[in-house]
């Protein structure tokens, strides 16, 4: 092996083609001031939501925008996107107050109406009703067999 710098085999002490090679060379360009490879960890990203204020507040701004221009900016100070504020016009016009606060994402769930309340009321009350009837069967032939054990004959009543 040659010194320090030099070139061996077409690459440079300490430089890789990759990111890492096997034998545990890592790219100079990759290691910190205390020699440790960096590693870059991000934020995740989270959807913003906006207030039903903000909105308002937004919406009077960009109402009153008059000048050429002065609407670009607003946007592009507040970060947003024209589709926002034909949202949120939109939803103010139809007079949805509910529209202007953030909605709950992902599928609605129903209410159950009273049909579907009365027939699972109904499907419990059967299972008990089933419960109830397979004792008193278990309990009829436990009187037959102890009444046979004794000798005694068993009438059961006629239905």
């Amino acid at each position: 092996m040659k010194a320090m710098g030099k070139r061996v085999l077409g690459e440079t002490i300490g430089e890789t083609e990759g990111a890492r090679r096997a034998t545990g060379v890592f790219p100079i360009a990759a290691l910190s001031a205390k020699g440790e490879p960096e590693t870059e960890v991000t934020a995740k990203a989270h959807r913003r939501r906006f207030t039903a204020e903000y909105k308002r507040r937004i919406l009077c701004e960009a109402d009153r925008c008059t000048e050429s221009g002065a609407l670009g900016a607003l946007l592009r100070r507040e970060g947003l996107y024209s589709s926002n504020l034909t949202t949120w016009r939109a939803a103010r016009d139809r007079g949805e107050l509910q529209g202007l606060a953030p909605k709950k994402r992902g599928p609605r769930v129903a209410a159950p109406d009273a049909w579907e309340k009365k027939l699972a009321e109904q499907a419990g009350e059967i299972v008990r009703w089933k419960k109830r009837a397979e004792r008193a069967e278990a309990l009829v032939e436990v009187q037959k067999k102890v009444a046979a054990l004794l000798g005694t004959p068993f009438e059961s009543e006629p239905c």
